[in-house]
């Protein structure tokens, strides 16, 4: 029996450009194959090195995400399972931008210093899909280098509850622009539900992305993509988890930065407890000899953090029943009918 599939290709007029409040455009049973496409977060405005995001875009209306998709039967107190089968660029070209008021190392609104803060830069990057590779050029000077490609979604996420609405940009509990590049094909993430149908949504290409999205950009860039989605009945998550077939990861959105870290500390923790039976500190302990800490983004309106655990040493234990194994399974065998 082959696996179910529908497709999910917005027209510009259907795009989100927030995290709840919107109906579903797309509607699928548990175990669907669903392929869509996505936008970049210029809504692909920005295409060349004289088009500044200031003077070609519209706030609000950047990072635009495809969705909702709602999941039948799924309820508060369920999670969804959105496993990443194939992420691939759609143009051969994509690009990166310097704000003067957005990124790590530069004045912001909230970090307000008397410099003049950076000024705004676009760089165009060549991408060659079939190679693998994209083409950074310097703006001053004749430096060139390739760099692998290593497509990943930087906005991934479900409706926030009590009918909140939040902007695409900002990663919370219920997922967003958490701008993690470990949310790539081969990726299960989990979500809290907190509305029925879940109602996720996903956009925010990156073809590549460097831990912390320091400059405020990645390697933007539109996406079609291929992702299975599920529904664990009766287990919730209080943040993102995210799964591969080495490690688990969960995640903290916040400001400070600390706080991101120690929310996604905390979440690790208490998982690893329940799937090995641990006491708290034991887990705690355990989790601090073997986890790692990549960031997600040290930008945006919250920051994220990763904590991440080496499934080899859990013992042989299985998250949410397999899942992950099921939809890499669901989703190989998509990929072995197509060809």
């Amino acid at each position: 029996m082959s696996i179910e599939v529908v497709r999910l290709h917005p027209e510009r007029s259907d795009l989100g450009y927030a995290f709840g409040g919107r109906e579903p455009l797309l509607t699928v049973k548990p175990g669907t194959v669903v392929e869509l496409t996505t936008e970049d977060c210029f809504g692909g405005a920005v295409r060349g090195v004289d088009d500044l995001p200031s003077r070609v875009c519209e706030f609000p209306y950047l990072n635009p995400v495809t969705g909702p998709i709602a999941v039948e039967g799924a309820e508060p107190g369920d999670t969804v399972a959105v496993h990443f089968v194939d992420i691939r660029p759609t143009r051969d070209w994509a690009v990166s931008t310097t704000f003067p008021h957005f990124g790590a190392l530069t004045t912001t609104h909230t970090t307000a210093m008397l410099h003049d803060a950076l000024p705004e830069r676009v760089w165009v990057y060549d991408v060659d899909v079939d190679r693998g590779v994209c083409r950074f050029h310097a703006r001053q000077g004749d430096f060139e280098v390739e760099l692998p490609l290593d497509p990943m979604h930087g906005t991934v996420g479900v409706a926030p509850a009590a009918g909140e609405v939040i902007m695409s940009i900002t990663p919370g509990a219920h997922g967003g622009n958490m701008d993690t590049p470990e949310m790539r094909a081969g990726t299960t993430a989990y979500f809290g539900v907190n509305v029925p149908g879940a109602l996720i949504s996903i956009g925010d290409g990156h073809c590549r992305q460097g831990e912390g999205e320091v400059c405020g950009t990645a390697v933007e860039a539109a996406m079609s993509t291929v992702i299975v989605v599920d529904l664990i009945k009766g287990a919730s998550t209080a943040w993102p988890r995210l799964e591969d077939d080495e490690f688990l990861m969960s995640t903290g959105s916040a400001r400070p930065l600390e706080d991101a870290f120690r929310i996604s500390q905390h979440d690790l923790v208490g998982w690893t407890a329940d799937l090995l039976g641990l006491d708290a500190l034991d887990a705690y302990q355990l989790v601090s000899q073997a986890g790692l800490a990549p960031a997600g983004n040290v930008v945006d309106t919250n920051y994220t953090m990763l904590a991440k655990l080496p499934k080899a040493i859990l013992s042989g234990a299985v998250v949410f029943d397999g899942v992950h194994s099921r939809l890499r399974a669901a989703g190989a065998r998509y990929q072995s009918e197509r060809g």
